[in-house]
């Protein structure tokens, strides 16, 4: 149960410097919603690929596991069921079709059952002036569907990382209403300097609803660097949690619901929202 007001919800986030240990990651995931529980947190939230960062694909592919055969996603929710907690796992990577690879989100409610599932929709293929060469599509199948839960934090829509850049997504978001979304992520260092906080702050005030991104931050076992500044922003943009960019750690804020409406009523941008026609050329 929260601690906060009569509109008050307080979250976790958990900053984590996910390795290519499944089971290392599973028991700092289950640390972390014990001491969320302990703590008066109504939901935990977690990054992007929680449960295993490799790069190494022939090597991380052994953890790939359907559902049902997933220890992370058991540990989890055994924990969730234990400790009467939310729990959104940002993602983890789960076969789906032949060789490729879903990275799925997953909100389990206090029971520990799934309540809802996301498979991210944008796959990150990109060449980086660093030299870092990013090719998402190579191994994950992009989802197809929208996805909207209803939790703690009222209507919660979910994206992931990379997800962001994408204004189609966060207009069908803003448009069912959501109050709060989660955007998990393993962000790049260079991309995270200069877009991370911009791009946050931006889909809160385009949705006037809280974000709530948890992140992967530091160096990781196979190699990579992320960025970190797990964030909870408010519908006007105002930053209410910055994790900083250094460690991993459990970091909490205080989800302020009645913020919503209030943001809405002094900017109504959703309820003036038209459809813009399309040019006809000149």
């Amino acid at each position: 149960m929260s601690d906060g007001g009569a509109s008050g919800v307080k979250v976790a986030l958990l900053q984590m410097t996910s390795g290519i240990d499944p089971l290392a990651n599973a028991a700092t995931m289950v640390g972390a919603v014990k001491r969320a529980a302990d703590e008066g947190a109504a939901m935990l939230f977690t990054p992007e690929m929680s449960g295993l960062i490799d790069r190494d694909r022939k090597r991380g592919s052994a953890h790939v596991v359907p559902e049902d055969q997933s220890p992370v996603l058991a540990a989890v929710r055994e924990a969730a069921a234990k400790a009467g907690l939310w729990v959104h796992i940002g993602s983890l990577g789960v076969p789906v079709d032949g060789a490729l690879w879903a990275n799925r989100a997953f909100v389990i409610d206090p029971a520990g059952d799934i309540a809802a599932r996301y498979d991210k929709i944008h796959m990150f293929d990109v060449d980086l002036a660093t030299g870092e060469s990013w090719r998402e599509s190579a191994a994950y199948r992009p989802g197809e569907q929208v996805v909207t839960v209803d939790c703690p934090v009222g209507k919660l829509g979910i994206a992931i990382c990379y997800d962001i850049r994408f204004p189609a997504l966060f207009e069908e978001l803003e448009r069912q209403r959501c109050d709060a979304i989660a955007i998990p992520a393993a962000f790049t260092v260079p991309t995270g300097k200069a877009h991370w906080h911009l791009m946050q702050r931006a889909r809160a005030v385009e949705a006037s609803a809280f974000v709530i991104s948890a992140a992967q931050v530091g160096h990781h076992e196979d190699g990579r660097e992320t960025y970190g500044h797990s964030l909870v922003i408010d519908p006007w943009g105002d930053v209410v949690l910055d994790m900083g960019g250094e460690r991993a750690g459990l970091g909490f804020a205080e989800i302020d619901l009645a913020r919503i409406a209030e943001v809405r009523r002094q900017l109504p941008s959703l309820a003036n929202k038209r459809e813009i026609p399309r040019s006809r050329g000149s």
